[in-house]
């Protein structure tokens, strides 16, 4: 496997102050009433991917990277109750559960944020008071068919009525989840969500790619042609303890929701001094699940215009992992645990894996053991086993004889010179190819342009086949062409599987200055890359 080759090494977080916005980057807020799945490891991949591309593609810009858990709720008070705990122990074991998938995934976040934070209450708290003077908030009675599961509110036209049959009792589900719905009607505290309909239907109308892929724009659009219900954003405190209090008013508890979607501003500091430029907002790129998209396109913008705050640049909105074919949850005993997958496989692989098979986004993607596997073998084919031929004692020896006949390039063939300038052309163009396609969020077509270099310096190495070639010249060409896609592949993957990529660079002797994606532009030299795996050889 890759980790015995390459091993992953953690990316320092830090950053230099500097007066340009950072970039930055969130991972849906996630909800720790259950130990992590390999969804969940799935949003960190891929928000890391993004904030570790806009490092190497702009080194002198700080980027932020927020992740964490959202502690509040019934469902969280529920777990807790079952465990025999406290809601705030009981968080406290589940969050550092996400803590930890973090740092063994390698996720370079700058801030882990909590939403039991006392930072977090004050920022919730400030931004109702600011609601409320407004008055956009409102008391009033409401009813609907309430989630526990998805902790939401649903309208008569968003369930679905399921009629008793032999095998099981009558129930009503939700349209968009099929979670589980019950009715309530009480005394809440209601926003004023439907004043905002037709600014945030212009928003979606003129700004086309704020929602990535474009279906769920689509959606969106749908659901803002017609009126927008105002919302509840509290519960009574006696069915709800655990969570903000209403300010004022200690017998309501906010919403959840709401809690949980003003952790984007608290993570980097809200309130802040300034508009919030100098922290990062507006938000660059959102990453979430498919099942809230409605919270992060109408809720969260929603109170930003309230606030007069810039709306987040981009949603990345994915689908889910499901094992044979249906969606994981912990009741059908059908999750995958991220932690033994990363234990077998090694972090970089499963990495991998979820970019390369997950890095579409728009259907749902079948977890598979075996495809897992398979996908670690080629990793390990197209770097490992490339690295070691290339540098093997063999060809080493070979491109030293080489190297003191200077006439061997005349010598030729057509055939080889073809190939080794298709190799150089394809080591010339990843940079680019790759800047493309993350600029405009396509994952995984990103990885397979660095993947399709390195299996034409496959290829092009075992036709050119130098260690039996009469003539040593070869050798040399096959060395340098493969250590040239080797380097510009390794500062492309850094995203990707930063520990491979790391030890990989680190094998050729490339400086961490040239390690940006503007250097992987630049055809560096054989000579330097030779003289860098010499200084390599000398440290080890």
């Amino acid at each position: 496997m890759l980790r015995r080759f390459l091993l992953p090494r953690h990316l320092s977080c830090r950053y230099n102050s500097s007066s340009t916005k950072p970039w930055y980057v969130t991972t849906p807020i996630f909800y720790p009433n259950a130990a992590p799945h390999i969804g969940h490891l799935y949003s960190l991949v891929t928000a890391d991917i993004f904030a570790r591309y806009n490092r190497i593609k702009n080194p002198s810009r700080p980027v932020v990277f927020v992740t964490g858990t959202d502690e509040h709720g019934l469902k969280i008070q529920k777990a807790a109750k079952a465990q025999g705990l406290p809601p705030r122990e009981f968080c406290d074991t589940i969050s550092q559960q996400f803590r930890r998938l973090s740092k063994e995934a390698d996720i370079s976040y700058t801030r882990f944020i909590r939403t039991s934070e006392q930072a977090h209450y004050d920022a919730v708290q400030s931004i109702w008071r600011e609601l409320d003077s407004q008055g956009l908030i409102y008391k009033g009675s409401y009813s609907g068919w309430y989630s526990v599961t998805d902790e939401c509110f649903y309208t008569d036209a968003q369930v679905t009525h399921i009629p008793e049959t032999p095998s099981s009792p009558a129930r009503t589900i939700a349209k968009e989840t099929s979670s589980p719905v019950e009715f309530s009607q009480e005394t809440n505290y209601m926003f004023r969500l439907s004043s905002f309909r037709e600014t945030l239907l212009q928003h979606y109308s003129t700004h086309k790619d704020a929602i990535f892929p474009e279906a769920y724009r689509t959606y969106i659009l749908s659901i803002l042609e017609s009126p927008l219900e105002d919302i509840s954003i509290s519960r009574p405190q006696s069915r709800l303890s655990w969570g903000i209090p209403v300010p004022g008013d200690s017998e309501h508890t906010i919403y959840v929701w709401v809690d949980a979607v003003i952790s984007y501003l608290t993570g980097i500091g809200y309130p802040w001094k300034d508009a919030g430029l100098s922290q990062g907002w507006p938000v660059d790129v959102q990453v979430i699940g498919k099942d809230i998209v409605r919270f992060h396109t109408i809720y969260l913008p929603a109170i930003l215009q309230a606030l007069k705050l810039p709306m987040p640049k981009r949603l990345l909105t994915h689908a889910h992992w499901t094992s044979s074919q249906k969606k994981m949850s912990k009741s059908l005993g059908n999750t995958t645990d991220p932690f033994q997958a990363m234990s077998e496989f090694g972090v970089d692989s499963v990495r991998y894996y979820l970019a390369k098979v997950g890095g579409r986004f728009r259907d749902d993607v079948d977890w598979s053991h075996s495809q897992v596997s398979k996908h670690d073998k080629e990793l390990q084919a197209l770097v490992g086993n490339l690295f070691m031929r290339v540098t093997s004692a063999t060809m080493m020896s070979r491109v030293k004889e080489a190297l003191h006949n200077s006439d061997g390039a005349a010598e030729l063939s057509e055939d080889l010179r073809l190939a080794f300038r298709e190799l150089s052309d394809a080591s010339a163009a990843l940079a680019g190819k790759v800047k493309g396609n993350l600029d405009e969020m396509e994952v995984a077509d990103a990885l397979d342009s660095v993947v399709d270099l390195l299996r034409l310096a496959n290829k092009v190495l075992s036709d050119a086949a130098p260690w039996k070639h009469p003539l040593a010249h070869v050798s040399l060409e096959s060395h340098r062409g493969c250590l040239e896609a080797l380097r510009v592949s390794g500062i492309c993957l850094q995203p990707f599987i930063p520990g491979v990529a790391t030890r990989l660079l680190d094998a050729l002797g490339i400086s961490s200055e040239k390690r940006t994606l503007e250097s992987a532009k630049e055809t560096d030299t054989f000579e330097n890359v030779q003289a860098g795996m010499r200084l390599f050889g000398a440290r080890k």
